[in-house]
């Protein structure tokens, strides 16, 4: 999918841990994606205006504070498997049920973090997962505040489930879909890796941006499972294989912006997700 000028932009700015980037850079990148420099313009300017953007007295754009905690979920999928212990059976549960009814932007935030932390609705309004991302449930429990469940929803552990509801659990999520889609993600990058090397850097840029992007994506997803509902193999696959990939990508993109006086780019590939998630809700204040 093609980048809005909004999402290019900050995108961008979200690669470079808070420092700014002159307008020309924007345009340069812009214009690779058939994005005209007066949208360009104007999206900063709107940005500017709600919050979302900071101009330094040099005319350089950078991001303004917020986002910390979605944006540190998108760009640690490098050490996913870090985040998970050993399953002993445990499982964690979230409630919501009991919450305010809320519509728009609140609903998608507070979905957006139960998905992100791998739960799934059991009951109506009763989330779980298996215990087995590392830390306490109380460390889940921050997890899932920082990423927008709302304070008030009831976070705990469930233990000693029976034997049919604990099939039942084990079956909330589609494995084969899952499976398919690591198999999916997997062969579209081997696909650009194949002929990344024949590209412009200009070419390699755009489909580093755009194939990255929606491993990312996918990434940004994963329940983690525990090995003994699915094994991680094709997951660890995955990640080593956008590794490789995410240092293509990254060097075509560093020579490409080094004409802007930028000598480092953190990941290229990391910048579709994180406006999606990150800056959407920013997107909708003003």
């Amino acid at each position: 999918m093609k980048p809005t000028a909004q999402s290019l932009i900050l995108d961008l700015l979200s690669t470079l841990r808070g420092r700014a980037m002159p307008v020309r850079a924007l345009l340069g990148v812009a214009e690779l994606f058939d994005i005209s420099a007066n949208n360009i313009r104007v999206a900063l300017a709107r940005l500017c205006s709600r919050g979302v953007l900071e101009r330094n007295e040099r005319g350089c754009y950078r991001l303004a504070p917020g986002g910390g905690a979605v944006q540190e979920h998108v760009t640690s999928w490098r050490c996913l498997e870090d985040k998970l212990r050993p399953w002993r059976g445990a499982w964690v549960g979230a409630y919501t049920k009991s919450l305010p009814r809320v519509r728009g932007a609140a609903a998608a935030r507070r979905r957006r973090a139960l998905a992100f932390v791998g739960l799934a609705e059991w009951q109506p309004g009763l989330w779980i997962r298996a215990d087995n991302l590392s830390g306490s449930v109380a460390s889940v429990r921050e997890r899932l505040f920082g990423l927008g469940l709302d304070r008030e929803a009831p976070v705990f552990a469930l233990c000693e489930l029976d034997a049919e509801c604990e099939q039942r659990a084990r079956r909330l999520w589609d494995l084969e879909a899952l499976s398919s889609a690591y198999a999916v993600m997997q062969r579209a990058i081997e696909r650009s890796m194949a002929h990344l090397d024949s590209l412009s850097d200009e070419k390699a840029m755009k489909e580093t941006f755009l194939v990255g992007g929606r491993v990312l994506h996918r990434l940004a997803f994963d329940p983690l499972l525990p090995e003994q509902i699915m094994p991680g193999r094709r997951r660890r696959e995955l990640i080593a294989a956008m590794r490789s990939y995410d240092r293509a990508g990254r060097a075509r993109w560093r020579r490409f912006l080094k004409a802007y006086g930028f000598s480092h780019l953190e990941s290229a590939v990391e910048m579709r997700v994180l406006e999606e998630h990150v800056f959407a809700d920013w997107a909708k204040v003003g």
